[in-house]
């Protein structure tokens, strides 16, 4: 009887003991964590930003990551934001945009073990790896059509900053409206603020005003104001970065597509599959399918003149056509 009684509480003791232990982690209760620091225009930018957070939104839907993301509105600085996702323990720290690189750099220094990817800009730091984007081939695509399509003979480019990236959307874009049409004048202002609607329409009119008849926008919600006052004023405009067509169908003629979100998705998906990231410097362009045009819409081409604009980008993808030098 007592050995019987024993035993039970023993065999209870057991259970208690294996129900209390901890569970061991499975392989889908395991996933990589990602960390982003967004650029300084922040989500809703209707471009660059909404764009990083698509690719991260198509990898936790499809490789079983989780990530969360910080804005400069709220962190203050990007060097805050940045060591904020350090600390919360993410496999890879992605910032966002070229404006993001100083503070990663300083945070990178700090936490040596951790692995950041940057992109829009180089860093040389070993863990650090790089993505940017060869804008200037889409960006002369846009002004091929713009210069072939020019009544005018005025089109306009606007910059959200006066930096060396932004120069390669304006000397692309000017490169491709001079390959069509050597009178053509290009006019060219630089916002100084990728946030800022008001002023974006303000320099529209401007250039509305000097007889500019298309005019293209690299300057994220700036340029939203360009391409809506452009719109109200009934000239023509492109987009940037993502296809933003539905923001004036009666003026986007077509967009500048950056595939910032197919490349965090391909980058993670990398990491995912094999570990580790192995190109440090991805530099992507048509080629590459890291940057294209979206549909042409709005206006007609002529038959010679689409054959034309396939002509050029079978040009910039096989290297006859060198835009940069």
């Amino acid at each position: 009887m007592k050995k019987g009684l024993i035993i039970s509480l023993l065999f209870i003791s057991l259970l208690i003991i294996t129900g209390c232990k901890e569970k061991e982690p499975t392989l889908e209760d395991q996933h990589l964590k990602i960390g982003i620091m967004l650029s300084d225009a922040g989500l809703g930018d209707q471009s660059f930003s909404d764009l990083g957070f698509a690719g991260l939104e198509k990898a936790r839907d499809e490789l079983n990551i989780s990530f969360e993301y910080k804005e400069i509105q709220e962190t203050e600085t990007y060097a805050k934001g940045i060591e904020g996702l350090v600390k919360s323990g993410n496999d890879l720290i992605i910032g966002l945009g070229f404006s993001v690189q100083e503070d990663l750099e300083m945070i990178a220094k700090k936490y040596p073990e951790t692995s950041f990817l940057l992109i829009d800009a180089q860093s040389d730091l070993p863990n650090v790896n790089n993505v940017t984007f060869k804008e200037e081939e889409a960006s002369f695509l846009l002004g091929a059509i713009a210069g072939m399509k020019t009544t005018s003979n005025v089109v306009g480019f606007v910059g959200g900053e006066d930096v060396p990236l932004i120069h390669k959307f304006e000397k692309g874009f000017t490169a491709g409206v001079k390959s069509e049409n050597p009178e053509a004048l290009v006019l060219f202002e630089y916002a100084n603020d990728f946030g800022n609607d008001k002023l974006g329409e303000s320099i529209a009119k401007e250039m509305i005003s000097a007889k500019a008849d298309y005019i293209y926008p690299a300057a994220g919600f700036t340029g939203v104001g360009v391409i809506k006052e452009s719109q109200r004023l009934g000239i023509y405009t492109f987009g940037v970065d993502s296809d933003q067509f539905y923001l004036a169908e009666n003026s986007i003629v077509s967009s500048m597509l950056k595939q910032v979100d197919i490349a965090i998705f391909n980058t993670i998906q990398e990491l995912v599959e094999d570990g580790k990231i192995s190109e440090k410097n991805q530099i992507l362009g048509i080629k590459e399918n890291g940057v294209s045009i979206a549909p042409i819409r709005v206006i007609e081409l002529s038959a010679a003149e689409k054959n034309r604009i396939a002509k050029l980008q079978e040009d910039i993808a096989n290297g006859s056509i060198t835009i940069l030098q």
